[in-house]
């Protein structure tokens, strides 16, 4: 017996050596399929981001373009947005300007880790601000008339605050968008019934795009009337913007994009709207609702709500000091037609309905009396 037959075929060292080789195989193709899943979410993330992007896009109001600065959106500094809705693209409605029954003034405190949701009662008097001529009329009539731009600057001018960036969403924009995220849970503040829809008071409701609109929109019912309806449609933004920031997945967001297109209008560029969602998520963690209170008088046989000087103030104040903004005395259209109507015996205590002039030899006063106004 050969003693070299318990030896094997090959030498250690080709052993190792094959070994190596086919570990070095493996390790390759670890190596690749790493590189091809770490390719193919670069992908996928590419292609959301710029299908996010061209998302945004759609809805970019280049006519209504605001420079943006350097560091404006870090996540320190406090800001602004007009938030309106119109009552078009759903229910039958197809008008391309319809009045903005929605109008919020949401001012975003990172400091405080809170958010403002200011309404402005959509009948409220105001001037157009912007108009070819001197125009006194219902604040929700300011985007018809002359868009985004007048209705920004017509809310600034009323509230003395300044206000630059805007959005606005349609009822279908509304609707989509919360079925997409899967629609919202509220408690409602009132028990009714409309479009079909029934609400229980207190009764923790899940609604889709549809109920979540008709619960928004009922006003008549409302024993509060459009303020009732004002708590309502905060409830409802409150809830969705709780339920979008809790959106973790690609897929969602991508749904929620493909929801909301052609619904948009925004004159917040993609950057910007991008530091804002990485940058505020903590200034969503609590939420202050208040609105303008006014008061109910007839204008030329129409019914509007005015504004007193002192309320006026109140909201001044507030918002202005949520944006560091020094305090100032408001001093515009609205407090100049409140002191000639005192004069004329108008009684901002009287809770009745009472007959409102307008002046039209308003001239930007620079004074104005004093009083309860």
């Amino acid at each position: 017996m050969d003693h070299n037959d318990n030896h094997p075929s090959q030498s250690r060292v080709e052993l190792h050596e094959r070994d190596y080789h086919k570990k070095r195989r493996l390790l390759a193709w670890v190596l690749s399929i790493t590189a091809l899943l770490i390719t193919a979410i670069g992908v996928y993330s590419a292609y959301i981001y710029f299908r996010t992007k061209n998302a945004v896009d759609d809805a970019y109001d280049s006519s209504n373009r605001v420079q943006v600065k350097n560091g404006e959106f870090d996540g320190k500094k406090k800001f602004a947005v007009l938030l309106m809705g119109t009552d078009t693209g759903a229910l039958n409605r197809e008008e391309r300007n319809g009045n903005t029954d929605t109008i919020i003034i949401a001012v975003v405190n990172p400091q405080k880790k809170r958010y403002t949701l200011m309404s402005v009662p959509r009948d409220t008097m105001a001037e157009m601000v912007g108009a070819d001529e001197f125009q006194v009329k219902k604040i929700n009539a300011a985007y018809p008339i002359g868009g985004a731009a007048m209705s920004m600057a017509s809310v600034s001018k009323l509230v003395n605050v300044p206000i630059k960036y805007y959005a606005l969403v349609n009822m279908k924009g509304i609707m989509r968008l919360i079925r997409y995220v899967g629609g919202i849970n509220i408690r409602p503040t009132l028990s009714f019934e409309y479009g079909g829809y029934i609400f229980k008071k207190n009764q923790l409701t899940h609604m889709g795009g549809g109920g979540a609109l008709a619960y928004a929109r009922m006003r008549y019912d409302d024993p509060a009337g459009d303020y009732g309806r004002q708590k309502r449609q905060r409830q409802v933004i409150t809830t969705i913007i709780k339920k979008a920031v809790s959106l973790n997945t690609l897929t969602k967001l991508d749904s929620v994009l493909e929801s909301i297109s052609g619904s948009v209008k925004t004159n917040l560029p993609f950057d910007a709207l991008r530091q804002i969602v990485f940058n505020y998520q903590d200034a969503t963690k609590n939420v202050k609702n208040d609105y303008l209170h006014g008061h109910n008088a007839t204008i030329n046989g129409a019914s509007y709500q005015v504004q007193s000087t002192r309320e006026l103030q109140r909201v001044s104040d507030y918002l202005r000091a949520e944006l560091g903004l020094p305090l100032t005395t408001v001093n515009n259209n609205e407090t100049y037609q409140n002191k000639r109507n005192k004069i004329a015996g108008f009684d901002f205590k009287n809770p009745d309905s009472q007959d409102y002039q307008i002046y039209d030899d308003y001239q930007n006063q620079n004074s104005q009396g004093e009083g309860d106004y």
